[in-house]
């Protein structure tokens, strides 16, 4: 079955007034993995439990671009939930996930943005089990201008905590550029929350498929050598 961001995008193409042309459209791409086939990844899907859930706030044309990083949280964590945002309308089935009492929702965003009591750096796993609830990290995915502008058009979540994140690197994201070195993509900013909640193994799958991810997609866009080729469909590449 297609995960929560497929079924997104297959909803944002039916609304679609005429064909959503992505950078090298010429490129003849695997459905499921969107690399090109000749350097398609399926064979090392990861299969892996979660604890933690996210749920993923997306802007307009997000779900179809072929290098966002969304796609790979809901390839790696079960419990993705994936919504098209919108400044003017909101979709039930966001509050109803919002609301649902297994969860505790953390609004993934930077501190300086919001006042100081709703800021939170770390999540408390034990506290949560033993209240019967699981973390479910909301993140907006778009550009940086969007995720600003879904922040603060977005009533629905102006009481959730929000979790400042404070990463040690830089993004190793080469698929897009930010203007900011610091801001991390999609998936690296999900990865370091499951890092957080001690979901360490779906936290690795992440980033290894991330990293996957970037290699083999890259290798469509610029030919590697025999070597490099090699190494990819024997997923060896370092």
């Amino acid at each position: 079955m297609p995960h929560a961001v497929a079924r997104l995008r297959h909803q944002r193409l039916a609304r679609s007034e005429k064909p959503f042309l992505a950078r090298g459209a010429y490129l003849v791409r695997c459905p499921r993995c969107r690399v090109g086939v000749e350097y398609c990844m399926c064979a090392w899907q990861p299969k892996v439990s979660a604890q933690s859930a996210v749920c993923l706030l997306m802007y307009d044309a997000e779900p179809l671009k072929p290098t966002n990083t969304g796609w790979l949280i809901a390839d790696v964590v079960p419990d993705t939930f994936a919504f098209s945002w919108s400044r003017t309308e909101v979709n039930e089935a966001i509050l109803a996930v919002l609301a649902d009492p297994q969860w505790q929702p953390y609004l993934v965003f930077p501190e300086e943005y919001v006042p100081t009591e709703r800021v939170v750096h770390d999540v408390p796993h034990a506290e949560l089990q033993a209240a019967g609830k699981r973390p479910l990290f909301v993140v907006l995915d778009g550009t940086w201008t969007e995720a600003r502008k879904m922040f603060r058009k977005s009533a629905y979540l102006a009481d959730l905590p929000v979790l400042s994140l404070q990463p040690d690197d830089i993004s190793r994201y080469r698929l897009r550029r930010s203007t900011r070195e610091e801001h991390l993509c999609t998936a690296e900013v999900t990865a370091l929350c499951l890092h957080l909640a001690d979901d360490t193994c779906a936290a690795l799958a992440l980033e290894q498929w991330f990293a996957r991810f970037s290699r083999h997609y890259l290798a469509g866009r610029k030919p590697p050598s025999v070597a490099e080729k090699e190494a990819l469909r024997n997923g060896t590449a370092l």
